[in-house]
């Protein structure tokens, strides 16, 4: 018997996953619907773990659940984007006061070194989505160090909410080497535990980021519906 539910646990994690990583990449479209059904037989599992992750994406803000319908995958708005951005600019420097006040191990450092030196590499062949990938890692590296787990969690849900939109402005604008020499300036804070520097270089890069995603998203015609 639990051997039995470990399994199914480990299948609606799997499922979750797969599903999650799908609507962020923009592979399951907005207003995508799949029955339950449909979703077993695409990723050849069963369908008690395709509901127990469809009851994971719902709260994830990600997908709405229709009786006889299936799942819906959910637009993100301009007002979504906005609200995002605007609990980030607190939470991601907060997140950083806190790695550089307590110090972050010699590994936590060097797997940030390694993420700044992917972006620079990717910046250098002209690869943005190679870049996007390790930004992503530099910052759920930061977060996961930080010592606050339920900070972390948060934040990362918000981010994964827009990760969407990020995605399908990334090639519209200017290459982000600003942004790859803020990351580098934060993590030099971090390494001096300069704990009010950390959270001023990022929260300056989050205020100066976040205002030019959302004129960006405005001209693209999102609108502030």
């Amino acid at each position: 018997m639990a051997e039995t539910a470990t399994r199914r646990i480990s299948q609606t994690e799997v499922t979750y996953r797969k599903l999650k990583r799908r609507i962020l990449e923009n592979a399951l479209p907005v207003g995508t619907q799949w029955l339950e059904t449909e979703l077993a037989a695409k990723l050849g599992v069963s369908r008690t773990p395709v509901r127990e992750a469809m009851i994971r994406l719902v709260n994830d803000g990600l997908i709405e659940v229709r009786p006889r319908h299936g799942m819906r995958v959910l637009p993100v708005s301009y007002r979504d984007i906005q609200e995002i951005y605007q609990l980030l600019e607190v939470l991601e420097p907060l997140a950083c006061r806190l790695i550089a006040d307590k110090g972050a191990s010699e590994v936590q450092l060097a797997a940030m070194d390694q993420a700044l030196a992917d972006m620079s590499a990717a910046l250098d062949r002209d690869d943005l989505h190679a870049w996007a990938a390790a930004d992503e890692r530099f910052h759920q590296l930061l977060m996961e160090s930080c010592g606050n787990r339920r900070l972390a969690g948060v934040i990362s849900n918000f981010k994964d909410q827009g990760h969407r939109v990020r995605l399908l402005t990334l090639k519209t604008r200017t290459k982000p080497y600003e942004s790859t020499e803020d990351h580098r300036a934060l993590l030099e804070a971090v390494r001096r535990r300069d704990a009010e520097k950390a959270y001023q270089i990022h929260r300056n890069h989050r205020i100066r980021v976040n205002a030019q995603l959302l004129d960006l998203l405005d001209r693209l015609g999102f609108g502030e519906s």
